[in-house]
């Protein structure tokens, strides 16, 4: 009988890439992977530090998982495992704990199977994380999420990514592109480029500074592989996302015209505590930029609400920045105290419920802004690529500026492409739509 793997992962796309990998070589190793919810043999969890409360997060998850099995085999891997491995280790069930290295060799730390006595940690220092393993996420998705970069060289000063995996490093650009080819023969129609400073692309391994490539040369070269109807960059900093970089995803063939790119704050004096690398006037340039030539673009931001010495006045601030900026929507992550990082050291807390108001706040902004994008958007002609789940008898789709559609569920449309003209925003937020012509596959 094989042995069977269950995967759970909490956080960003590029855990989720990363996942598909390691769970890609399990069941190269003879393993049957099954659905978190179902009895498994092991569990694996991939977790983030990003999230608030992560070790109560991690512990209802091996709570889950032990309720399906309790002779399961229980591994934690990722971001928070690295950072607080031994914390991890000591909840009840845990059998391993592997760091940002040792995770992509799990099976070498397996044996048998048997529960241990108390979880066992395999732990690198942060610095030894200096190789680079590529990974890309394929499912029932249409679409794939194709890690090009791991690591951050930056120092933010609320941020705990560069402990928890290293410096910055990349794929070769060949290597990038072999992984878009192997997404492309599997019939995936859409690629989202993810990483952790994706813009910082083309260092290379072991914390060489020089890039091999640039992000341009990157996004240059991977619009010319076959078959990918779609390319999507993820989250990019304003400061790396350079003006040839916008100037050719205008005239791409296949990167569509959707932008993340990470705010924090529309106050520079906070911007600079945070030690971003940039102030809110470039920030301004480059929307302004996009929107240039390209209109009909969707720009998302990320943006901290309550950080160290935020006042009222710093906070009001971000939010008339933001209402008067051409963006489409926010994430907005209400500012936590995180275990060595400057952030945590700095006075001027912002009371809990401050901070919690201010996140209402923006997030009702940003519920205004996507729905004017939305609206400016109606009675336009675009393009949807549609899901693979039947949700209460509907299937839904993104247009390539990332509006999200829905029609009565067709089978037929999973995975197919159709030109379509926006007509109205129903109850939910979605978009209506007529249909201009059949499929547009090639």
């Amino acid at each position: 009988m094989k042995k069977k793997v269950a995967f759970y992962t909490l956080g960003c796309k590029l855990n989720f890439s990363e996942t598909s990998t390691i769970a890609r070589g399990f069941q190269e190793e003879g393993f049957e992977r099954v659905d978190f919810s179902e009895v498994a043999d092991m569990y694996v969890i991939n977790t983030c530090s990003v999230t608030e409360n992560a070790d109560k997060r991690f512990k209802t998850i091996v709570k889950k998982a032990q309720k399906v099995n309790p002779d399961a085999f229980v591994a934690a891997i990722g971001c928070y495992a690295q950072l607080k491995p031994e914390q991890l280790a000591e909840v009840d069930g845990v059998d391993l704990v592997l760091g940002a290295s040792e995770k992509f060799k799990i099976t070498d730390y397996i044996n048998d199977l048997s529960k241990n006595d108390h979880g066992e940690v395999h732990s690198c220092e942060i610095q030894e994380a200096d190789f680079y393993v590529g990974s890309y996420a394929i499912g029932d998705r249409t679409r794939a999420f194709l890690k090009v970069q791991d690591g951050c060289d930056y120092k933010c000063t609320y941020c705990t990514i560069p402990l928890a995996r290293g410096i910055s490093r990349s794929d070769t650009l060949q290597g990038v592109l072999d992984k878009a080819e192997a997404i492309s023969a599997k019939g995936i129609k859409e690629i989202v480029l993810t990483g952790v400073n994706i813009g910082d692309y083309g260092k290379g391994e072991f914390g060489n500074k020089k890039h091999a490539h640039t992000f341009l040369d990157l996004v240059k070269a991977l619009d010319t592989v076959d078959g990918i109807h779609r390319l999507r960059i993820s989250s990019i900093e304003p400061n790396l996302l350079k003006n040839e970089t916008i100037d050719f995803v205008a005239q791409s063939n296949a990167f569509v015209p959707h932008f993340h790119i990470p705010l924090q704050s529309g106050s520079d004096e906070i911007l600079k505590l945070m030690r971003r690398r940039y102030l809110s006037e470039l920030y301004v340039n480059r929307v302004q930029r996009i929107k240039k030539v390209m209109p009909h673009a969707c720009i998302g931001v990320d943006v901290i609400v309550g950080f160290p010495g935020e006042t009222n006045e710093h906070f009001l601030e971000t939010y008339h920045f933001l209402n008067e900026l051409d963006i489409s929507y926010l994430h907005v992550f209400t500012y936590s105290e995180r275990d060595n990082t400057t952030a945590a050291e700095m006075s001027g807390a912002v009371p809990k419920n401050v901070r919690s108001k201010r996140s209402k706040m923006l997030r009702g902004l940003s519920v205004k802004k996507r729905r004017a994008f939305y609206e400016s958007q109606l009675g336009t002609m675009r393009t949807v690529l549609f899901e693979g789940e039947n949700k209460e008898g509907y299937i839904t789709g993104f247009t390539e500026n990332y509006i999200k559609v829905k029609a009565p569920w067709n089978p037929e449309l999973v995975n197919t492409l159709h030109q379509v003209e926006l007509s109205e925003i129903d109850e939910d937020g979605h978009v209506r739509f007529e249909f201009v012509s059949q499929t547009i596959d090639v």
